[in-house]
């Protein structure tokens, strides 16, 4: 990941902190397994490898990524995703009379905060960082209704 990337990363995940974020986290971590000896016991043995993690977003997690102790994605949804409900909701916060995510996502950078602030708490990818391999994007379900603010 370039410095740009993990700035872009770093921007993105902090905004979304309040709205329970889930994380793709990998991590250097020991785990201890069982060692065959060539006289037939077993002995313990400590392995370090990496260990994949899903968490949700706080500030811990962000100061690990920030100090490279962690490699972050955080799970998003693309626009595409966003239902019908969803959009007429969006065009309400936003202040504006139509959008289709497929032909209008340039629009965004002209967006009130307001409209930041419903997009982060329902967890889309206005930054297009999914196909840039900076985030992973979310299952189906794994953020309902009762997880947005």
């Amino acid at each position: 990941m370039t410095w740009e990337e993990k700035q872009l990363l770093l921007k993105d995940i902090s905004a979304r902190l309040p709205y329970k974020v889930k994380c793709g986290i990998i991590k250097k971590g020991v785990v201890r397994e069982l060692k065959p000896m060539d006289n037939g016991i077993n002995i313990p043995v400590n392995q370090v490898c990496d260990i994949t993690l899903t968490k949700t977003l706080n500030t811990d997690i962000i100061n690990d990524f920030d100090n490279d102790n962690i490699v972050l994605k955080p799970y998003l949804r693309p626009l595409s995703s966003m239902t019908e409900d969803e959009r007429e909701e969006f065009r309400a916060v936003a202040g504006i009379m139509s959008y289709n995510p497929q032909k209008d996502s340039w629009a965004i950078a002209a967006y009130a905060p307001e409209a930041y602030d419903w997009l982060n708490a329902h967890h889309f990818d206005y930054r297009d960082l999914i196909p840039k391999g900076l985030a992973l994007e979310a299952l189906k379900g794994m953020y309902n209704s009762t997880n947005n603010v």
